[in-house]
Order: structure tokens, then C-alpha cells, then sequence
């Protein structure tokens, strides 16, 4: 289990000077000597989301915030896990308080993960509501049934 903060920085640009904020974050180690870390940006994620060089997996600048929420999910769960699998191969014998905290972690990981679902639920099922036509919503005074009546009507 490991996990690891990783930041957005502000990188010069050389064709015309300016500071230009990164699309992916990485670690203070990977951004060292490349530019300067937004520590606002930070988040943590599991070991398993940096590659090689220390830049998150997958991570563009520019998601949409429900694709932000997804990422973060995924992340408390992966966090979740790892610590599990640590607790899985400790003796509970000589780590038994080291276990049980692992546990812990995990637990309130899948907590926080499981309020992000419903939140991310939530979210999904208005962006589908506000693209519904209100006419076609009984919600609305709008009648499904009606509808399809009528177009049977007009065809006989």
C-alpha cells in the first residue's frame, strides 16, 4: 500500500514565455526541474495510478467534472484495496493493531468512494431528466401513453 500525492504544475512555455498549467499531475519528484508544483492541485492517489516517470495514468486536463468524480471513485477504491490486500498478508499475531488499522482504512475508503457513487448517481440521473422533452415526461403534465395512442389513431 502505497499512496502517493500528485499535483498539476505550471511548466514555461519556450515559444512565448508564458506559464502553462499541466494536463496530467505528477509527483514533486517528476516535477522537479521541469516547473513549479500548484499545490492547491494536490490529490491522492494509489501507487499503481503513476507510471514509471512519477505522471498519473489516464488524466487529461479538461474532464468534465462527472469524469473527475469517476477518477476519484476509481482512486478510493484502488486505495481501498491495496490496503486490504496488505491486511490480508499480515499475521495477526505479531501486526494485529497494524491490520486492524489497515481495515479501518479500507473501510472508510469504500465509505467515501460509496458517497461519491450515490453523488455521481445523482448528478447522472438530472443531466438525463433536463435533457428529457418536457411533453414526454408525466412529471410535466405530459402523457407517454397519450402520445402513442394518437399516433396509432392517425395511421388507421
Amino acid at each position: 500500500m502505497t499512496d502517493m500525492y500528485v499535483y498539476h504544475f505550471l511548466r514555461l512555455c519556450r515559444s512565448n514565455g508564458q506559464s502553462i498549467l499541466s494536463r496530467r499531475r505528477a509527483t514533486l519528484k517528476a516535477i522537479k526541474g521541469i516547473g513549479e508544483p500548484v499545490m492547491e492541485s494536490q490529490i491522492v492517489v494509489d501507487h499503481t495510478e503513476v507510471d514509471s516517470d512519477g505522471f498519473l495514468i489516464g488524466e487529461v486536463s479538461g474532464d468534465s467534472p462527472m469524469d473527475e468524480l469517476w477518477a476519484e471513485i476509481r482512486s478510493l477504491e484502488k486505495r481501498a484495496s491495496s490496503r486490504d490486500a496488505d491486511a490480508l498478508a499480515m499475521d495477526e499475531s505479531t501486526n494485529g493493531a497494524m491490520k486492524c488499522m489497515l481495515r479501518l482504512e479500507s473501510r472508510e475508503l469504500r465509505a467515501a468512494a460509496l458517497r461519491l457513487r450515490k453523488q455521481y448517481t445523482r448528478t447522472a440521473i438530472k443531466k438525463l431528466d433536463t435533457r428529457r422533452p418536457a411533453q414526454d415526461s408525466p412529471e410535466f403534465g405530459g402523457n407517454l401513453a397519450g402520445h402513442a395512442d394518437s399516433k396509432i389513431t392517425e395511421r388507421a
